[in-house]
């Protein structure tokens, strides 16, 4: 006598509701869920890339190249760009930075690492304004802020 398998009654099994078992659709996924109500991120400014200081630490050497980056946003009608600051005396002609096709100024420094560096940009040799992606700031005698890139 042989074994049945499966169904022990030998009727074969019914499928109720669809006409082949094989055309049936799978259940539609589910939505998914909604992030919980909250400010929303803010959005950039169309066409600005947020670049901020890039660091580039050396392995040869204890230096840590850095480029700074001063946004067209920050000086949209500015000639002449220079960053002054620790690592040049505050000599306000020794760093001028160079300014790119979109109207962003930039300069790329090295500088020893192990230390924090007190800097801002001069616009025009008139106007001074502060690193908007500075590690962090620091009270200067003059009653303003200077930048601090840290190393």
């Amino acid at each position: 006598m042989k074994k049945q398998r499966g169904n022990s009654s030998g009727k074969k099994p019914s499928v109720r509701g669809t006409k082949d078992s094989r055309s049936a659709k799978p259940a539609p996924k589910p939505a998914p869920a909604k992030p919980a109500a909250g400010p929303e991120p803010a959005k950039p400014v169309k066409g600005w890339k947020v670049t901020g200081i890039k660091k580039q630490y050396l392995k040869t050497r204890p230096v840590c190249r850095v480029t700074f980056r001063l946004p067209k946003e920050a000086a949209p009608d500015a000639r002449k760009v220079s960053i002054v600051g620790d690592f040049n005396n505050w000599d306000k002609g020794s760093a001028v930075m160079k300014r790119l096709k979109n109207g962003d100024f930039t300069i790329t420094m090295e500088l020893e690492t192990g230390r924090e560096y007190c800097y801002r940009y001069l616009i025009d040799a008139t106007r001074w304004e502060n690193d908007w992606w500075a590690d962090r700031y620091r009270p200067n005698p003059f009653g303003c802020d200077d930048s601090v890139v840290v190393l």
